[in-house]
C-alpha cells in the first residue's frame, strides 16, 4: 500500500477541518479520496472545493465504492458507533471523531464489532499528541510522583454563549446531541484523565442543567472521583464562565503538580511527604521543596495531524496507534457515570457501570426532548443516518 485511501464521513466543522489538512498534504501517506454528508448543501460546496473527489449521500454507498481503505467518522455523536459497524463489516479501517459515542452500551457493540474484523480502529483524542500530557504521563508511570493523593482538574475554558447553542439544530439537546459540556467539549479531558491517572472506582456529582443558558443539558459539572488506593479526585467543567481556567493540579507523596497555561511545573519535595513525616520531629517542619519547570515540547503538538498521520502508520506499517478507538469507551465511561449521578443522586460503581440502566434514563430524556421527530429517528443503535 503506497498510500492510505481514506473517506471523510460528515462534511461539517470538524470534517472540513480534516478535508484541509489532508489536501494541503500534511499527511504524506494519506491519500483522501471521498466525502460523504447527508446534507445537499455541503455535498455542493464539497464538489466545488474539491472537485477530485468523489462525493456521496450514503456512506452505505461510499463503503462499497472500492475507493477507499478507511474511513474518518466526523458526524453527530449518536451515528459514530453505527457508522463505524458498518464500516468494519465492509472491511475497512476506522478513525472516529471523539467522543466514541453516547452511551456505553452502544460504544461496547461497536469496539466488538472492530475486535472481530481485524482491521485498525482509532480516535480522534488528539490531546494525546501534547508533550505536556504525555511528559506527565512518563512521569506518573515511571514513579516521579509517589502516591498521587488528589487531583483537581478545573476546566472552564469552555465558554459558549447561547449563539453556539443556536447555531445548529441538534446543538445541546438529549435527542440529537446527547448531552451538552461533558459530551461535546470534555472528551478530550476526561479521556487525558484516565490515561493519566487510570478509571475512578467511584463517582459522585452534582450537574447543573440549563443553569446559564436556555438548553436542556449540562452546562455546569462538579464531580468527585474516588480511587480504592486513597486517590480523590475532583473535576470541574463549566461552559458559562468568562473569563474560564484549564488548571490541573496533582498533591502527591513527592509534592505538587500544575500543569496551567501548556506549562508542566513539579514542586518538587526533596524527600517523600510520608517519609518526612515518619522521621520529623519538628511541630511545624516541613520538607524541603524545589520549584522545578519540567522541559517539554509546550507548542502543543502534532495534535489532528499528529493522530491522522499514526493512523497511518498503524494501517501501513503496524506502528502502534496513539489512540487506539476501543479505549474511547473509558472517557466516555466517566462522562457516563457524571450524568448519571448528576440525575439519580447516587454514588455510581465505575468498575460495575450499569450500561442498561443509563441507556433507559437516557432515553427518558430524549422522549422529552425539546426536538420533536418521529420516534423511528430518535436513535439508531446500530445503523448510521448517512
Amino acid at each position: 500500500m503506497e498510500k492510505l485511501r481514506i473517506g471523510i464521513i460528515g462534511y461539517g466543522n470538524m470534517g472540513t477541518g480534516h478535508v484541509a489538512n489532508l489536501t494541503a498534504g500534511k499527511v504524506p501517506d494519506m491519500e483522501l479520496t471521498a466525502v460523504c454528508d447527508i446534507a445537499p448543501a455541503r455535498r455542493e460546496a464539497a464538489a466545488a472545493a474539491h472537485p477530485q473527489l468523489a462525493v456521496f449521500e450514503k456512506a452505505a454507498d461510499l463503503y462499497k465504492s472500492g475507493l477507499c481503505d478507511a474511513v474518518l467518522i466526523a458526524v453527530p455523536h449518536y451515528s459514530h458507533p453505527g457508522l463505524a459497524i458498518e464500516a468494519f463489516q465492509n472491511g475497512l479501517h476506522v478513525l472516529t471523531e471523539k467522543p466514541a459515542g453516547v452511551y456505553t452500551k452502544q460504544v461496547k457493540e461497536m469496539n466488538e464489532t472492530a475486535a472481530k474484523s481485524g482491521k485498525v480502529f482509532g480516535i480522534m483524542y488528539n490531546q494525546r499528541t501534547n508533550p505536556v500530557y504525555q511528559k506527565l504521563r512518563e512521569m506518573i508511570r515511571r514513579g516521579d510522583l509517589g502516591h498521587i493523593k488528589r487531583i483537581t482538574w478545573i476546566v472552564t475554558d469552555w465558554y459558549r454563549p447561547q449563539a453556539y447553542h443556536d447555531s445548529s439544530s441538534w446543538r445541546s439537546t438529549w435527542r440529537e446531541e446527547g448531552g451538552g459540556a461533558l459530551i461535546n467539549q470534555n472528551p478530550h479531558q476526561l479521556d487525558l484523565w484516565q490515561w493519566m491517572f487510570g478509571m475512578p472506582d467511584r463517582i459522585f456529582a452534582k450537574v447543573s442543567f440549563g443553569k446559564y443558558y436556555d438548553i436542556e443539558v449540562e452546562d455546569d459539572v462538579m464531580a468527585f472521583f474516588e480511587y480504592d488506593n486513597g486517590t480523590t479526585g475532583e473535576y470541574i467543567t463549566s461552559t458559562g464562565e468568562a473569563p474560564g481556567t484549564n488548571r490541573l493540579e496533582i498533591a502527591c507523596d513527592m509534592g505538587k503538580i500544575v500543569v496551567e497555561n501548556n506549562k508542566l511545573t513539579f514542586l518538587r519535595n526533596v524527600i517523600s511527604e510520608r517519609e518526612f513525616n515518619r522521621t520529623n520531629t519538628q511541630p511545624f517542619g516541613r520538607p524541603e521543596c524545589w520549584e522545578c519547570n519540567v522541559p517539554a515540547d509546550f507548542s502543543g503538538g502534532a495534535q489532528h495531524v499528529g493522530i491522522l498521520n499514526n493512523f497511518a502508520d498503524a494501517v501501513r506499517k503496524g506502528t502502534p496507534l496513539l489512540a487506539p478507538g476501543e479505549e474511547g469507551i473509558l472517557g466516555l465511561t466517566i462522562s457516563n457515570a457524571i450524568h448519571l449521578s448528576g440525575w439519580t443522586g447516587e454514588t455510581v460503581d465505575v468498575g460495575h457501570f450499569p450500561d442498561d440502566r443509563f441507556y433507559e434514563l437516557l432515553q427518558e430524556k430524549i422522549r422529552a426532548s425539546r426536538v420533536v421527530k418521529k420516534a423511528s429517528q430518535v436513535i439508531a443503535d446500530t445503523k448510521g443516518t448517512y
